[in-house]
């Protein structure tokens, strides 16, 4: 039975072993391998049709990774596995296409029809491999060539500092390409509906109540009558607004404690109210609206749109939303 401290300690080793391996591919970025990674980003950027990611063992469960990292994030992008290739997948790889296939060793022979499919039909083909003078090295356009790196394990076999490095190596590249289309948060919630994720990706203006159900009432409304609408709509709040429908200003639970007094009935909504309240447009996401409200501890967040107040959002929607 392994010990609770020879555990941790297999542990720390290993980090260690990971983290020179992506020191080394850092260094590499700097002196070499940059080019031929901004030229691969230059070559996906251009092309008209898919990244086809390929590999075998454990790079072709990076490339599965790397596939679905880069289709998630606006490149569109599937994975080929080579040995279906050479059994009528390679109808998949279309001349528009870029083929990125990773091979550690670059002597993978699995690769070789997809390499050879690549070449016959001048698929652009960017290759991941450690070894410059591999096959894969030698036949591809683009070669990214990994600097030597010990494995975490000890036996120096299991594919493991290798294997990060390459699933790091696809990350910089899915975050080069959608930082050079300006992907958005927008962008992204399309690929990203589920999950808290999407709960978070979403706009303010789907959860919003709107219409009848906000709090409006115009500037010179007694309290008194405001109080009643106030109480109706169930927000603790009252949304004060111009005679052209301009928000003017907000009267909340704190204003009203504030200036509590037996005068408070017969005074006017804009006597009591915080002028200038602070407004998020529609799009805003959920999300970055829940941070509003906890930063400036307020229970709503109003919606405006060139001035006028279209929604509001309590910090319950935001939380049924989840948003947290």
């Amino acid at each position: 039975m392994v010990s609770s401290d020879a555990a941790l300690a297999s542990a720390a080793r290993t980090l260690d072993a990971e983290r020179s391996g992506l020191a080394a591919l850092a260094d590499a970025l700097a002196n070499g391998l940059g080019e031929g990674f901004s030229a691969a980003v230059a070559a996906i950027a251009a092309s008209e049709g898919r990244v086809i990611v390929t590999g075998m063992g454990k790079s072709g469960h990076v490339g599965r990774k790397i596939a679905a990292t880069l289709a998630s994030t606006g490149t569109p992008a599937h994975f080929v596995h080579p040995g279906e290739a050479s059994h009528g997948d390679l109808g998949m790889i279309m001349p528009q296409d870029v083929v990125l296939a990773l091979s550690w060793s670059g002597e993978t022979s699995e690769l070789a029809d997809v390499v050879a499919h690549a070449k016959r039909f001048r698929v652009p083909l960017v290759g991941v491999t450690s070894n410059a003078d591999s096959a894969l090295g030698r036949e591809a356009d683009i070669a990214l060539v990994l600097p030597k790196a010990a494995e975490a394990c000890p036996n120096g076999l299991a594919p493991t500092t290798s294997t990060t490095m390459q699933m790091v190596l696809g990350d910089a590249l899915a975050v080069a390409l959608l930082e050079g289309r300006g992907f958005t948060a927008g962008d992204f919630r399309v690929y990203h509906p589920g999950g808290k994720l999407g709960a978070r990706l979403k706009q303010v203006g789907a959860i919003m109540h709107s219409g009848e159900r906000l709090p409006l009432v115009p500037r010179g409304m007694k309290m008194s009558d405001a109080l009643v609408v106030m109480s109706g709509k169930g927000f603790g709040c009252l949304l004060v607004t111009d005679a052209d429908g301009r928000l003017a200003g907000i009267v909340t639970d704190g204003d009203l404690r504030r200036h509590m007094g037996p005068d408070l009935v017969g005074r006017t909504v804009e006597t009591v109210m915080t002028p200038d309240p602070r407004t998020v447009p529609p799009t805003t996401l959920v999300a970055e609206a829940l941070e509003i409200v906890e930063t400036r501890k307020i229970g709503a967040l109003i919606v405006a749109e060139g001035g006028r107040p279209v929604g509001l959002v309590h910090v319950l929607d935001l939380l049924r939303a989840g948003a947290a």
